[in-house]
């Protein structure tokens, strides 16, 4: 029988052995002797846990995955453009400089990721920076520490660093130097850290840490923003304090004028509440269609400011969500409950917002002013779920029938209301 598949083009071979484990891959060099290294030749190679047999001894498979991908790359010829290792197993292990430096003097190779185990970091060494073709570099608890030479990552589009040891001015250097980066996701360092952010191709940034401040200086085509920011209470007060004179809401969200979605957690909305109440913004945000924030306190009157502000400088909004956290300030005066009706517009409407979603909800007179709110300015909204919180202590079916007393500006808006 004639064999089709080994005389198919070359092309069309790595296609297929680049789409296998790289343990199949290696595999079919026992299938003949036109077969025994055609693998050698892939441009991606993916090492993983399943790299090597499973064993009750870390040491052991530790050993054999080291042994498996320096043989691997002993035996590969030709260009590499991709080179990632995902591995819970490999820590301070001296083979990882020797992969980096034979990668090095690689000049096609465009993606690297190394994502270890979490017990300890690795130190990267210094060749990793003379990858001068990289496109996505993805790292994992390392150390990274760039050379004062380095001149940045001209090629450069994606950059993932979690739980990295770097320094803060090395971050913002290695950001500032790839000129070309549209993805960039911090998250995880070892120590709390103010950044400033200068990315003038940036479009989708993550970020997720023990952050004390953000600066998003050069950032005009950012487009999607995720925040996930940790802090102490005892560190938020001082905080908050120091910055009083200043804006935060001003600071961080005017320089990002094109944002298509915007989401907070934890500490976000807090951070942007420290300072001084702006008033009606400087910018509108046109090109804003999703907003999620997560742990808003509704019993800040700072906070409910900041929500307010946010989402009546966003005109073309299509889908809300918000979520209710804990208070951490003492109850509001009753002449601030009457805040909905004096800041926003009389004549405000959502003309775009479609969905509409509200999670932990107490039914605090500030959420049940949201809602009140969005239900009477939005004349296409399809749907406004709202789930109280677990530890809702009155008796749910009293704010199912306040809800549905509200006016509603579109008559095929749908309220939900999760019991569970």
């Amino acid at each position: 029988m004639d064999d089709l598949i080994s005389d198919l083009p070359q092309s069309i071979l790595e296609s297929i052995l680049t789409r296998l484990p790289i343990r199949d891959a290696v595999k079919t060099s026992i299938l003949s002797r036109k077969w025994r290294y055609k693998w050698a030749s892939i441009t991606e190679l993916v090492f993983d846990d399943e790299c090597v047999s499973s064993s009750h001894d870390g040491n052991v498979v530790e050993q054999s995955l080291v042994k498996f991908i320096t043989r691997a790359l002993f035996l590969h010829h030709g260009p590499i453009h991709k080179f990632q290792v995902s591995t819970c197993y490999l820590q301070s292990c001296p083979d990882i400089d020797q992969w980096i430096l034979f990668l090095s003097r690689d000049s096609d190779v465009r993606e690297l990721i190394i994502k270890l185990g979490e017990d300890e970091w690795v130190r990267l060494p210094s060749c990793l920076f003379n990858c001068k073709k990289l496109t996505h570099l993805d790292l994992s608890c390392c150390e990274l520490d760039p050379p004062p030479r380095f001149k940045g990552f001209s090629c450069l589009r994606s950059l993932s660093l979690h739980r990295v040891l770097v320094a803060a001015d090395a971050i913002e250097n290695l950001i500032w130097s790839c000129p070309l980066l549209e993805n960039l996701a911090l998250s995880y360092f070892d120590d709390s850290l103010a950044i400033t952010i200068r990315a003038p191709n940036l479009k989708y940034l993550y970020m997720e840490g023990d952050f004390t401040d953000i600066f998003l200086e050069n950032t005009p085509l950012l487009l999607s923003l995720s925040v996930v920011m940790y802090m102490a209470d005892d560190v938020a007060e001082h905080f908050e304090l120091e910055q009083s004179s200043n804006c935060n809401f001003v600071k961080f969200l005017t320089r990002v004028p094109r944002l298509v979605s915007l989401a907070g957690r934890a500490y976000f909305a807090k951070y942007l509440s420290i300072g001084d109440d702006p008033g009606p913004l400087p910018i509108t945000f046109d090109h804003l269609k999703i907003i999620e924030l997560f742990e808003v306190s509704f019993e800040d009157m700072k906070e409910v400011l900041v929500l307010l502000r946010l989402i009546t400088s966003s005109p073309n909004l299509e889908e809300f969500s918000i979520s209710a956290g804990e208070s951490t300030s003492p109850a509001e005066a009753p002449d601030s409950l009457d805040i909905w009706e004096r800041e926003c517009p009389a004549d405000w409407a959502f003309k775009q917002l479609k969905v509409v979603k509200m999670t932990d909800v107490n039914g605090i007179p500030h959420e049940m002013d949201l809602v009140k709110f969005l239900l009477g300015s939005s004349p296409v909204l399809k749907t406004m779920t709202i789930s109280p919180s677990t530890y809702f202590k009155h008796d749910r079916m009293v704010m199912l029938i306040e809800l549905l007393r509200f006016r509603r500006a579109s008559s095929e808006a749908e309220i939900i209301f999760l019991q569970e």
